[in-house]
């Protein structure tokens, strides 16, 4: 059996707009979600998990079941209603009960930022294609580093690369637009920026404890070993991790990324604009970053494709029902022999272990790692309060096993949070697919512990994954 080290964190992860609900309480400001799912209607984040009211129930039960984590965020509009000017007290008291309550029960807070939750009147207004957003951001943070003096673990924002490709290549978030490669380019590049920004204003400030960024890296193979495979999944790969981690850790894009990046403009008449002030920032914050948050759930096999972009987004957990060709880039095609989720997504270990290998191989300087979210998305069965969910153990199992073989192999891995604490609401599914270690009743908001959550209590307390 395979062992991890005695300082590692067994964490668990959540999300403000995910977890907490009380959308509109509090003094809370707006976010694009509120409308956008509104005009859907077919599910509304109120309750959610009702964290806001719920969170001491929650954090107590991390004390019991030995998460010594906790991976939360703080809601933008919970502490600026507009985004920027007057600040909500009543929000800023909630969160500082919050951390007070993970300290009481010996649960370390690690704080994100920005959780796909941008101020509505700056979102309206471009959000991260808008510069003033990155202004608007610095400053917001600015203010929780002064404010949350409690605080020693930061991240600025949770999966750039999908917040920019939801919004502006699937359009599954809002504002819903499709194939637009040229907005994907520069939401990612002013995210960035705006990362590198607040590294720096924390550094330069000497403010007390650590920061880093999550981003979502999903190892990349190509789907034969054909020449025009191998391309395909250099682009999808260049497009998708190397951009964010050369951003990262070099302040710069490289050659190869660069090749990569107007090969897919050119192929999709699209265009970008990065100022060398840019470089300036990104390049003083490359060897100022304590770690690295990497979420994990999946790999991609890539074959070469040429036609127009084509996507389906499976929402449902209606398994085989996912469509991913990209124009210019190429198609992610399912793998024989390798089991996947209800909701397509490749169970496969091994990308986990190679993709943190490629961090310490290519970006030495990275310091250390979290993995920030690793999870089984799953239609649990609830019997009288009882949860038997083998298949999530089995999964958490083998990427926790893959965890340890990097650590084995000189990867410098510190924690890992499992997606998620509880069961919360999910951004396209709602409420039918379930991550948590702990079931909620979202009629009544009682928590059930899982099997999966007796499992996790025994591998955290003896560190040996069982």
């Amino acid at each position: 059996m395979l062992k991890l080290p005695h300082d590692f964190i067994f964490g668990g992860a959540t999300a403000a707009y995910q977890a907490e609900g009380a959308t509109k309480e509090g003094g809370k400001g707006p976010v694009a979600w509120d409308e956008f799912l509104e005009k859907q209607g077919r599910f509304s984040p109120d309750p959610a998990s009702d964290f806001y009211r719920q969170f001491p129930e929650d954090i107590k039960l991390c004390e019991k079941f030995g998460i010594n984590g906790i991976r939360l965020s703080i809601a933008w509009t919970r502490i600026f209603p507009d985004g920027t000017g007057k600040i909500n007290q009543e929000g800023v008291d909630y969160y500082h009960r919050i951390f007070s309550e993970c300290h009481k029960r010996n649960v370390t807070p690690f704080v994100t930022l920005h959780h796909f939750d941008t101020p509505k009147g700056l979102f309206d207004q471009g959000d991260f294609l808008n510069r003033a957003s990155i202004e608007a951001f610095v400053s917001y943070a600015e203010f929780c580093f002064k404010e949350f003096s409690e605080i020693r673990y930061w991240s600025t924002f949770n999966e750039i690369y999908p917040t920019a490709t939801n919004q502006y290549l699937l359009g599954v978030f809002p504002p819903s637009i499709k194939s637009d490669i040229t907005k994907v380019i520069q939401c990612l590049h002013h995210m960035m920026v705006a990362h590198a920004m607040t590294v720096n204003l924390f550094k330069d400030g000497g403010y007390p404890g650590e920061i880093g960024v999550v981003h979502s890296l999903e190892t990349k193979y190509p789907a034969s070993d054909s020449e025009e495979d191998r391309h395909a999944c250099f682009l999808d790969d260049a497009l998708s991790v190397r951009f964010l981690l050369d951003a990262t850790y070099l302040g710069y894009y490289s050659e190869e990324t660069m090749r990569a990046l107007d090969e897919i403009c050119e192929a999709n008449g699209a265009s970008y604009e990065f100022s060398d002030s840019d470089f300036d920032v990104m390049k003083k914050a490359s060897t100022r970053n304590d770690y690295l948050g990497i979420n994990h759930y999946q790999c991609h096999f890539v074959k070469a494709y040429d036609g127009e972009t084509v996507i389906h987004h499976n929402g449902t957990g209606d398994k085989g029902t996912s469509v991913y060709k990209v124009k210019g880039i190429g198609e992610r095609i399912y793998k024989e022999g390798l089991k996947r989720t209800d909701w397509d997504w490749l169970i496969y270990p091994e990308g986990m272990y190679d993709m943190l290998m490629r961090i310490k191989r290519d970006y030495p300087q990275y310091n250390k790692m979290y993995i920030t979210e690793n999870g089984m998305g799953y239609k649990d069965e609830f019997e009288d309060g009882i949860i038997m969910d083998k298949a999530r153990i089995d999964y958490l199992k083998v990427y926790l096993e893959a965890v340890s073989k990097a650590i084995t192999d000189g990867v410098n891995v510190k924690g890992y949070f499992l997606w998620s604490l509880m069961d919360l609401f999910s951004w396209t599914n709602g409420y039918n697919k379930r991550y948590g270690l702990f079931y909620v009743d979202f009629d009544t908001q009682k928590r059930y512990p899982k099997e999966s959550a007796y499992w996790y209590k025994l591998v955290s307390e003896t560190k040996t994954i069982i």
